[in-house]
């Protein structure tokens, strides 16, 4: 059992808002709200050992992913291949420097950062408190912007379209991107929040007596979104991250309907204008999203066209209105099933990165097929504006404070484990 592994053990639900004074766990579980069910804490065993090596590990995968062929093609004699390092530069050559950008960051850079902070924090390697409260600061704001699965299976999707033009392969550096993926996943998933900042420095003491089972914001607190710990309501500034903090997030319905009108306005243009344009002996072919559905669907690619269909058409769509109906229950709903949309909400943050998927099949097309005249690929204008509809619809999903839709609820007086 890891029963002095987080120090003080209450805590303040981040989705509700709950005070919660977390059991004594056994090895390899997690401790859960149980008012939303959102988990709190976990107690993996050597919760500092782990994390690293596993986070060591991917690094080392991504280093042979990068060295090595991850992807080639054969068309009519003509050879092509592509390292994942140069997939920037093929798009840059062709005049998308904002694609390549968003790949190198969501792919690379992203990931990479995440993974040195992982190994630095979980070995508590000696730094300066500054530098060591930075990394944990953007590593865990960072998370959610990694997409190493998602180009994965952009990837896999990709093979699936180039099959109709010719003989497609995977390099020596794919295997290594596969396990790159599965292990920066795993280490992800055992690093404990609570942890790394309890090495960074001790949650500051609060003298305030606060009863299990009540919201923070009726007992005068509030929760840290940066490191978790307990801090008094009317303290702008946590003493021990530095982040600046409220009880509830400013104006965040208004900023999130801002982001949701605005990914409205982009959306509609994407779905209209061509994301990909194909030129084969000397002759353009521009398509939409749903244009690239429809040709794999009449091709016999029903799964293929499915997941596209899913991931760039339905999951946008809902996610809009999905977000839209958040905001006008946090508003004007006074009695509502907190439960039911605190799951949607789970939902919109889980699935809403996927559609850039449709995005990464592009850049591996437009990096793969450049074979002049006979047959090459391009982005188009879709592909950014649709790249910009995620973007915004993810950061509107992190804007929103699921807090809100707890706040009508009538609370118990039992203590919660």
């Amino acid at each position: 059992m890891c029963s002095e592994q987080h120090g003080d053990r209450r805590v303040l639900c981040p989705q509700c808002d709950m005070l919660v004074v977390l059991p004594v766990l056994d090895w390899d579980t997690k401790g859960v709200c149980p008012r939303c069910h959102t988990t709190l804490s976990a107690c993996w065993r050597e919760p500092n050992r782990r994390p690293a090596l596993y986070a060591l590990s991917a690094l080392f995968m991504l280093l042979l992913a990068n060295l090595f062929p991850f992807v080639n093609m054969s068309v009519a004699g003509l050879k092509s291949n592509i390292r994942l390092i140069e997939i920037p530069s093929v798009l840059v050559a062709e005049n998308y420097a904002s694609m390549a950008t968003m790949f190198m960051i969501f792919v690379q850079l992203v990931p990479i950062f995440c993974m040195v902070s992982i190994v630095l924090l979980s070995l508590r390697v000696p730094l300066p408190g500054a530098i060591k409260r930075f990394m944990a600061k953007v590593m865990f704001q960072c998370k959610t912007w990694c997409m190493v699965e998602i180009f994965l299976a952009g990837v896999l999707v990709s093979f699936v379209k180039l099959m109709s033009y010719g003989d497609v392969g995977i390099g020596t550096s794919f295997i290594a991107y596969c396990i790159f993926c599965l292990l920066q996943v795993r280490a992800f998933q055992i690093v404990d929040r609570r942890v790394i900042w309890e090495d960074i420095a001790p949650a500051p003491r609060l003298t305030l007596s606060l009863v299990p089972g009540k919201t923070g914001i009726r007992q005068g607190v509030r929760s840290c979104g940066c490191c978790t710990a307990i801090l008094p309501a009317d303290l702008p500034d946590c003493p021990r991250c530095g982040t600046t903090g409220h009880v509830r997030r400013r104006n965040s319905l208004q900023w999130t309907l801002a982001l949701l009108v605005t990914s409205v306005m982009l959306y509609i243009p994407a779905n209209l204008m061509p994301i990909m344009v194909t030129e084969a002996l000397g002759n353009k072919l521009n398509s939409t999203i749903m244009a690239g559905v429809i040709m794999m669907w009449g091709d016999g690619s029903y799964p293929v066209a499915a997941v596209i269909f899913i991931a760039s058409i339905m999951v946008p769509t809902l996610k809009i209105l999905a977000i839209a109906w958040l905001c006008w229950d946090a508003k004007y709903a006074t009695r509502g099933d907190s439960e039911r949309m605190h799951f949607i909400y789970e939902i919109v943050e889980f699935v809403g990165r996927w559609s850039m998927i449709d995005v990464f099949v592009i850049a591996v097309l437009s990096a793969l097929v450049r074979m002049g005249q006979l047959m090459s690929i391009y982005p188009a204008i879709g592909a950014l504006l649709f790249a910009m509809v995620v973007i915004l619809t993810m950061i509107a999903a992190m804007v929103f404070d699921p807090r809100l839709i707890w706040d009508r609820e009538r609370e118990n007086n039992k203590e919660p484990h």
